[in-house]
């Protein structure tokens, strides 16, 4: 949802979208049909954008897919990073890029595989989000505790 919004936008209404979306439970999304759909699209509280919320049911439908084949989606999505995070050394905020070559390869991937609104700049974001890639400060009092993690869930 967050493709062409600020971040604030989207953390805004983070609560309806959660309501709105049965929890974020991809096996219930996959399962929406366009009556879920419209009613989605009814809803002032969450970003009413068509391409969107079928882009969201298109998404799990992928997500679950990824699972079967990998046993989990962390497992594949994690393979982008080999399985450790991306440590950078920047000092100011305006060093820190909006995508790397690891965010565009994932990008192509997942637009291989199904999923829309995957570009490289929000695969980017979630990669930090999901401490993927840490591109806090140097100065930073968090930069030193993760750089010190060596793999995923470290």
């Amino acid at each position: 949802m967050q493709a062409g919004l600020s971040w604030a936008i989207v953390l805004k209404k983070r609560e309806a979208f959660r309501k709105a979306f049965d929890n974020f439970n991809p096996k219930k999304i996959a399962k929406y049909n366009d009556v879920k759909i419209e009613s989605l699209l009814g809803n002032a509280e969450i970003i009413r954008n068509r391409q969107k919320v079928r882009a969201a049911v298109r998404n799990a439908h992928a997500f679950l897919e990824i699972q079967k084949e990998y046993g989990s989606f962390s497992s594949y999505i994690w393979s982008f990073v080999n399985n450790k995070p991306i440590i950078n050394a920047y000092g100011e905020e305006k060093d820190i890029p909006p995508r790397s070559m690891e965010s565009d390869v994932m990008s192509k991937a997942l637009i291989k595989r199904g999923f829309s609104f995957v570009g490289s700049t929000i695969c980017y974001a979630f990669m930090q989000a999901a401490g993927m890639v840490n591109d806090h400060l140097t100065d930073c009092f968090r930069y030193g505790v993760l750089s010190k993690r060596k793999r995923r869930g470290g």
